[in-house]
């Protein structure tokens, strides 16, 4: 996976929620078995990749509940194919997201039986329970520090400006949906490359993801996301 593509993906999922009817959480599936797919597209409306999401377990200890959840990316290249876990928990007032967890399996694979040592350190993504228009939500960060048989090389994400701007009704491959808007700034930093988009995500209630677009810093439209298909 290019460089530049993959510290999108990394910004792009500390960003991404899922919203579910559940007793413990409004914006995260907590049902085992739940699966959601998308279609991605480019900018010029050309299909390049599909990603699959599937809640793998639930485990609850007291008053929090925890899940893991699988991604599952196959795009328009082999090279752009990549798996991943990342975990959540639920407190009764909204969701964090574990940044430790923000890795692809694959990059974890790779690396595995190289000389490599990695530190991550970030600030776990928070959703509370409850929206509306005009609420600001907490920034979100996560950094990788990499030495790779000497050679160091970082990797950020840094997720700012989330607010809740509208609540809309949106249609797509899936049915219409009336939706919460959440819109965000990303900047992503690795060695020489750095990436600035903003993002806009449609949520709807019990179903999760609606659609989600990213558009560069000139304002232009680079990519957008839409539900296909959910089960749970």
């Amino acid at each position: 996976m290019k460089l530049k593509k993959f510290i999108i993906l990394i910004a792009l999922i500390s960003f991404t929620v899922i919203k579910a009817q559940d007793n413990c959480s409004s914006f995260y599936p907590m049902v085992e078995g739940a699966t959601f797919t998308y279609k991605l597209y480019d900018k010029k409306d050309k299909v390049n990749g599909t990603s699959n999401y599937k809640v793998q377990e639930v485990t609850t200890n007291g008053s929090e509940t925890k899940a893991s959840l699988n991604i599952n990316y196959q795009g328009s290249k082999k090279s752009e194919t990549f798996e991943m876990d990342y975990n959540f928990t639920c407190t009764g007032e909204g969701i964090r997201i574990d940044f430790n967890s923000l890795m692809p399996n694959q990059m974890v694979e790779q690396y595995k039986d190289m000389d490599v040592e990695m530190d991550i350190t970030g600030t776990d993504i928070e959703l509370p329970n409850n929206l509306s228009v005009g609420q600001e939500l907490k920034d979100a960060d996560i950094n990788i520090a990499m030495s790779i048989s000497g050679m160091k090389m970082k990797v950020e994400a840094k997720t700012t400006n989330r607010k809740v701007v509208a609540q809309e009704s949106v249609t797509t491959p899936a049915g219409t949906f009336d939706c919460m808007v959440i819109t965000a700034d990303i900047l992503s930093k690795a060695m020489m490359a750095k990436v600035t988009i903003s993002d806009k995500l449609w949520l709807a209630q019990g179903i999760g993801i609606v659609k989600q677009e990213t558009y560069n810093k000139k304002g232009k439209l680079e990519s957008r996301m839409e539900l296909t298909s959910f089960s749970k």
